[in-house]
């Protein structure tokens, strides 16, 4: 056991080391049981005995030499790998060798302590110093010394401590690529990059006909950009020249050759700088020589005035980075003579400016005063509109409440007819000054829209209820469309155009039916007014809009051709398009487009009327300062089956009087006498009867403001003239009558 012979193997490798380790503790076991069997059979001296030790020794000796068979197995078959394994190394450095020495460019590696461990032979063509110590492993830092001292590149011939010290730092970051310049002329590129062992690997590259191609290129490209510098100089109107550090003249244009009035065959005069100077200053007369003085302050440009042969010049002077100087000639003779027509040129616009301007202001001043003096005419005619609409509305209603109280009456045939007679006028007279009066407050900007988002068919069901009596007497069927949609716009306005639109519709049409039609279109709603009347030809329908303008058979039609007039107006101040369709002989369709919104279900207008508590019969007082007006309504309310009390003011004794009785509704005017307003004495009779008495207010004052007020206060509102209907209706909803 003892006798076997192991294959040599390198100290270095810890798997066989291990295995040898154990091999050699068996055969120290193996000893020692041997060793102690002979002792056994010294001492012990019986032959039994020796067999059983012999028979347990036999037992242990061969379970150890059976371990020792298996890792001398393992052993052997270690080794086996080790040297196929050596072998391939072998043959993969020789092929990585035979690649290298292929590669054009010189390749060098070094290990994690920076020596060289292999390098190729176009490396040695590019540093031929390095040959002499390449075989024995030399550090980068050895390598780096030997280029500087024999002064391979011209870093190291001219500063060598330098170039080794940025060299060997280079080096150690391997960042990459950058270039060398050799001696002899050549130039390498280098590029080190570091290996993942933290050795580095360096390629070396020799660019030199890359370089010498890139310098022909730039040579090529200054010739290029000196000719197209040139060309550039020619074609300048200024003369210029360029001087090197040296005062030696390096280009100039024609430009120049002009302003010195130079040739070909005398331009050696101004071959440097001081020959220019002294042909400018002998030959041409130049009277401030500094202007062409020499400078050295780099960048700092100067411009000079200045005379030669007569004529202007500017000469301005750069000095160059370089040392050099460029000056350039600037003839300024005919700009300064144009500048001298244009100063003369100003100052006589500046004259005629300040004239203009005075006039200017002048006339400005006088249309701030005609615009002051309109505003005053319009707070002027706003102020009579409203006196006028309540002067002249004050009789006219006195008038209506008279005839209504006389058309309640029992009279005779030939009383009644001049009764509805008188009627008609009123209503042609209401509907007159009805009109006038609107559009008056439309031109003066006394009425103010109130927009908001209202239900169409509100005021369908207004128009159906209006117009279908009057439809119905001329032989017309009319027909107003159901529709839940919503639009965004003023209601009353909206109304009033609608209105117009049907009262004239009805008005021409004597066959036939008129129809009010809605159509939902993308974010808009379009309402058409649709008759069968005469229709309208096409050069008549501009006019239709103008006022007191009425085209086709009207003669027997009544009207005063306001009313479209008024459509135009409100249309305008709503922003809604107004739309007109005819055929002559056919009928026309007038309609009007207005912004659709979504529906709102708990909008809902409460009429004013329906929020005063109401009573059943009784007293009614009537308050008006114009007693032709309290004796109309007392007259047309007794018709009616009611008792009144009329009065001039709340301090009135039958006021008191009335109070006492027990009072059932009050019926009052929004302008009394001496500035007392309606809504004031409604407040004075309700606290005096310690109660809130039904009221309504009625007033020939069509104003938003007093509309707002007279709405923030929950009082029904009648306009004068006061259409007895109307009167009646409200008087029932209030349960009155």
């Amino acid at each position: 056991m003892n006798g076997i012979a192991y294959p040599v193997v390198r100290e270095g490798d810890d798997e066989i080391a291990q295995l040898r380790a154990r091999v050699q503790q068996l055969e120290k076991i193996n000893s020692a049981l041997m060793d102690r069997v002979e002792r056994s059979i010294d001492m012990e001296g019986g032959a039994f005995s020796m067999f059983e030790t012999a028979i347990a020794l036999e037992s242990v000796v061969r379970d150890r030499t059976s371990a020792l068979e298996a890792a001398m197995s393992e052993l052997n078959r270690v080794i086996a790998e080790l040297a196929a394994a050596n072998d391939d190394a072998t043959a993969a450095r020789i092929l990585l060798r035979d690649a290298i020495e292929t590669l054009n460019d010189g390749f060098a590696l070094f290990d994690a302590n920076d020596r060289m461990i292999l390098c190729n032979r176009a490396y040695i063509r590019i540093f031929p110093s390095v040959e002499e110590i390449s075989h024995a492993s030399p550090e980068f830092a050895e390598i780096a010394i030997r280029l500087a001292n024999t002064g391979a590149t011209v870093g190291a011939n001219i500063a060598p401590e330098r170039w080794l010290r940025d060299r060997v730092d280079r080096h150690r970051r391997a960042e990459g690529a950058h270039v060398q310049a050799m001696s002899d002329g050549r130039w390498i590129q280098i590029n080190e990059i570091r290996t993942s062992d933290g050795g580095i690997v360096g390629v070396y590259t020799d660019i030199t006909s890359v370089k010498a191609e890139d310098a022909r290129q730039r040579a090529l490209e200054l010739a290029e950009r000196n000719l197209a510098l040139q060309a550039t100089l020619d074609t300048l109107s200024e003369g210029v020249c360029l001087f090197d550090a040296q005062h030696r003249m390096q280009a100039s244009n024609e430009g120049l050759m002009r302003v010195v009035a130079l040739s070909g065959d005398n331009a050696e005069a101004v071959r440097d700088h001081a020959a220019l100077v002294r042909w400018c200053v002998d030959s041409l007369g130049l009277d401030s020589p500094e202007a062409l003085g020499w400078r050295h302050e780099t960048m700092q440009r100067l411009a000079a005035e200045c005379k030669i042969g007569g004529r202007n010049f500017i000469i301005r002077s750069v000095p160059l980075s370089n040392g050099g100087m460029v000056f350039t000639f600037d003839d300024v003779t005919d700009h300064m003579r144009l500048q001298r027509s244009l100063t003369e040129t100003a100052e006589t616009l500046e004259r005629r400016v300040s004239e203009r301007t005075a006039e200017l202001i002048e006339v400005n001043r006088q249309l701030v005063d005609a615009k002051n003096e309109a505003e005053t005419a319009n707070r002027s005619k706003t102020s009579f509109l409203a006196a006028a609409s309540h002067d002249l509305l004050q009789p006219l209603n006195a008038a209506r409440l008279f005839v209504s109280a006389m058309d309640g009456q029992a009279l005779p045939d030939r009383p009644r007819a001049l009764v509805q007679q008188t009627s008609t006028a009123l209503d042609s007279v209401e509907d007159l000054l009805e009109a006038l009066f609107e559009i008056s407050r439309l031109d003066a900007g006394a009425i103010q829209p109130e927009i908001v988002d209202l239900p169409l068919g509100s005021i369908f069901n207004t128009l159906r209820v209006e117009f279908a009596p009057l439809a119905a007497a001329g032989g017309l069927q009319f027909d107003v469309a159901d529709t839940g949609v919503w639009v965004r716009s003023d209601a009353r306005l909206l109304r009033r155009v609608l209105q117009n639109f049907v009262s004239n519709a009805i008005r021409y049409t004597e066959v036939g039916q008129v129809a009010v039609e809605v159509e939902q279109l993308a974010g808009s709603v379009r309402v058409t007014v649709r008759d069968t009347g005469p229709g309208i030809a096409p050069g008549d329908r501009d006019e239709i809009f103008e006022e007191f303008r009425r085209v086709g058979r009207t003669q027997k039609i009544p009207g005063k051709g306001l009313g479209l007039a008024i459509v135009r107006r409100v249309s305008t101040m709503l922003g809604h398009e107004i739309a007109l369709q005819s055929t002559p002989g056919q009928g026309s369709a007038f309609s009007i487009s207005l912004p659709s919104v979504a529906p709102v279900v708990s909008a809902v207008r409460e009429d004013p009327a329906a929020t005063v508590s109401s009573s059943t019969g009784g007293m009614v007082l009537v308050i008006d300062n114009d007693p032709a007006i309290l004796s109309g309504m007392e007259a047309l309310l007794e018709n009616w089956g009611l008792e009144v009390v009329t009065a001039r003011d709340p301090g009135d004794v039958v006021v008191t009087v009335a109070l006492a009785q027990g009072l059932a509704m009050l019926i009052v005017d929004y302008q009394l006498d001496d500035g007392l307003m309606g809504d004031t004495a409604i407040a004075m009779i309700r606290k005096m009867a310690g109660r809130e008495i039904p009221a309504m207010v009625i007033t020939a004052d069509r104003a938003e403001e007093a509309k707002t007020l007279l709405a923030s206060l929950a009082l029904p509102v009648l306009h004068k003239p006061v259409k007895p209907a109307q009167l009646r209706a409200l008087l029932r909803q209030m349960d009155v009558i």
